[in-house]
């Protein structure tokens, strides 16, 4: 994407939050007049980057206007999510809407086959949209170190190199076609991999719960705990991109030992081990899975399962309020199982969250409240991630 004019990449970026802006919002949004909100217009539409709809009145007197919308023709990301049983992809569109979608199941034995079935949905996707795919981004569940490189301990996964979800032929000409950017190689920089949890809270501040949100925090409780902050809807990095690793602060038992090699981790109070040990039961093969059971055990009113995810609740809020004094946040999303402890135990949630804030914030505490993106999450901030590289090259 080229743009001779520094309106362009800003009217695009206007369109792709809001789908649907007419020439006059635009224009009072750019602070442009008309003539050379027109001109930009005329120009990105010449380009294959917006598309004028229909004229419509929009229930307002005057001229009818046209919405601002992603061109037929424009360009796609491919944006896919690898959790530990399944893998999904998808091809989206300015605005935020997917075009196209695929996915399946494995059993996490072995990274490369995983891999290699995201590569071949991602070429057939390719094929179908020739010359239209401008960068891609893939969230994953473990640690991502250099930009590429996967750590998952609970796959058994180190060291997985996830440029290799991507086909060589896209990243060597973009994939055939003639269409915007055909011949033209997707570099380094707009492959985008990183965290799940953290792609989630990209995601919930780009299209979900956080819009607007000044410094928000997203917690998402799964086989562990991790999430990340974003202010005014930027993912805040860390030095080494890895930031967010909440699971691994010490507001946990120091008798308990984590798999990342510390005692005493938050997440450990939070996971199905930690459900499992409050039962007295053996500790789960599937961390995930026994979570959901003893949540539906304790949402069906038994005694022990209740008390169990009770105790989870109140770790989990007291240790979101520790954030919060920390770090100033202005909303809490809970994202995965997050949700169903909020369901299940939220009073318990909600008193230990406000216990633990500092007194001049309880007043007004920061609100928790659920992810509005749920699985999509992740996939939606992969995508955010690389439209957000991509303007910089309007």
């Amino acid at each position: 994407m080229t743009s001779g004019a520094a309106r362009g990449p800003q009217l695009l970026r206007l369109v792709h939050a809001g789908p649907g802006l007419t020439r006059a919002e635009a224009a009072h949004a750019l602070g442009a007049g008309t003539g050379t909100t027109t001109e930009v217009v005329t120009r990105l539409v010449a380009e294959q980057l917006l598309q004028e709809g229909a004229p419509t009145s929009g229930g307002r007197r005057g001229r009818p206007t046209r919405p601002l919308t992603a061109h037929p023709q424009g360009p796609l990301v491919l944006a896919a999510v690898v959790s530990h049983e399944s893998w999904r992809l998808q091809a989206v569109q300015l605005g935020g809407t997917a075009v196209a979608a695929a996915g399946g199941h494995h059993d996490g034995t072995d990274p490369a086959r995983v891999l290699a079935a995201v590569r071949a949905a991602a070429l057939r996707t390719a094929r179908r949209f020739p010359g239209r795919v401008r960068g891609c981004g893939l969230a994953v569940p473990g640690l991502v170190t250099d930009g590429h490189r996967l750590h998952a301990p609970l796959l058994g996964w180190s060291g997985v190199d996830l440029r290799r979800a991507w086909p060589r032929e896209l990243l060597d000409g973009g994939g055939p076609g003639t269409g915007p950017g055909a011949g033209r190689g997707i570099d380094d920089e707009l492959l985008v991999a990183g965290n799940d949890a953290r792609l989630a809270a990209v995601g919930e501040s780009a299209r979900g719960a956080a819009v607007g949100a000044r410094a928000a925090l997203h917690l998402h409780l799964d086989a562990g705990l991790g999430g990340a902050l974003t202010a005014g809807g930027v993912l805040v990095d860390g030095a080494r991109g890895s930031a967010g690793e909440f699971g691994h602060l010490p507001f946990g038992d120091p008798g308990v030992a984590c798999g990342c090699g510390a005692s005493g981790c938050w997440g450990t109070a939070l996971d199905g081990a930690a459900l499992a040990r409050a039962l007295g039961e053996p500790v789960p093969r599937d961390p995930v899975a026994s979570s959901h059971r003893v949540l539906d055990r304790a949402a069906a009113g038994e005694a022990g399962a209740g008390a169990a995810v009770r105790g989870v609740a109140a770790a989990l809020g007291r240790g979101a309020a520790g954030l919060v004094n920390a770090l100033d946040a202005d909303l809490v999303t809970l994202g995965g199982l997050g949700v169903r402890v909020a369901d299940v135990a939220g009073d318990v949630l909600q008193e230990s969250y406000r216990a633990g804030l500092m007194a001049f914030r309880r007043a007004d505490p920061p609100p928790v409240r659920a992810a509005a993106l749920g699985e999509d999450g992740p996939l939606t901030g992969a995508a955010e991630l690389v439209w957000s590289r991509l303007w910089a090259r309007c």
